[in-house]
């Protein structure tokens, strides 16, 4: 399997295919509006707004696996996002990161690309990056800010 064989659904019912990207920079993260680290949508936001002309595509999954912190529905996180946090980047429908129903993009990115706790995802605002060839790059930690993965986004739009 390869990221470009990969889908998913947007908020609306709408299929995302990854193949669409390809030769785009992708930046996924697992979101939750009520998370302590939902501050990072504004600096998610401020990459997309930065880079989005350049070839970096940023992508929002929520997820409310962790302590339920994403209690929006698939039809209020769009507008809940905007609201609260300004965001304008494309978010995903709410999916799961670990167990049995782990989303196919997640079980991939989990393989590829090891975290402190192996395949498991540690918690909200999990960071991957993409490769422009749809390879794998980097997995980030939770609490690392977004304004530090542009220098990795700036070497992979060859900047």
């Amino acid at each position: 399997m390869k990221f470009y064989d990969l889908h998913i659904d947007d908020t609306k019912g709408q299929t995302l295919k990854m193949s669409d990207y390809q030769g785009k920079v992708v930046l996924i993260v697992n979101t939750a509006t009520k998370c302590g680290l939902a501050p990072q949508f504004d600096d998610l936001e401020k990459l997309h707004q930065e880079y989005k002309d350049k070839g970096l595509v940023v992508l929002g999954f929520p997820s409310n696996q962790f302590l339920n912190q994403e209690p929006e529905t698939n039809e209020t996180l769009v507008e809940a996002c905007r609201i609260n946090f300004g965001v304008t980047f494309q978010l995903t429908q709410k999916i799961d990161v670990n167990g049995d129903a782990t989303h196919p993009i997640f079980a991939y990115l989990k393989d590829e690309l090891n975290g402190s706790l192996g395949k498991k995802i540690k918690w909200n605002f999990t960071k991957f990056l993409i490769t422009p060839e749809g390879k794998p790059f980097k997995r980030y930690a939770p609490t690392t800010k977004p304004a530090k993965l542009e220098d990795d986004i700036k070497s992979l739009l060859k900047m």
